[in-house]
């Protein structure tokens, strides 16, 4: 007789931590800031080509899907960021516990949304 039950951690009986979130949205985000890198040097690239080029760049920057999609590229690179600083605070061997990195985990995560309103509060100040 064979038993049936799964030999890790199955998906249906996991529970989620902040550490796990955490790790698999920074994987996420990195590969989100990949695309958004190569999408800024296009933009960069189309703003040669002329007057036209920079109409229908302004055009699309000015659109609601074009500020959600700079709020959200701005979201994911204050996200890489903070997540990247607890990384380096962790390989030098500090913040291990685990109340320790929930609370980080919880830093980067809410950390990341108040840079983005502070980024965006900057830009509309300034711009």
């Amino acid at each position: 007789m064979q038993n049936k039950e799964p030999l890790s951690p199955h998906i249906q009986i996991y529970k989620w931590h902040i550490s796990s979130l955490v790790s698999i949205s920074h994987r996420i985000t990195g590969i989100i800031n990949i695309v958004a890198i190569t999408f800024i040097c296009l933009i960069a690239s189309l703003l040669i080509l002329g007057e036209s080029s920079y109409e229908m760049i302004n055009f699309f920057m000015s659109s609601l899907l074009g500020k959600f999609v700079i709020l959200g590229i701005t979201w994911s690179f204050s996200f890489q960021i903070l997540s990247e600083i607890r990384h380096l605070i962790m390989d030098l061997g500090y913040g291990f516990e685990i109340k320790t990195t929930n609370i980080t985990g919880l830093i980067v995560i809410f950390g990341s949304v108040v840079l983005t309103v502070f980024f965006y509060l900057i830009g509309k100040f300034f711009f």
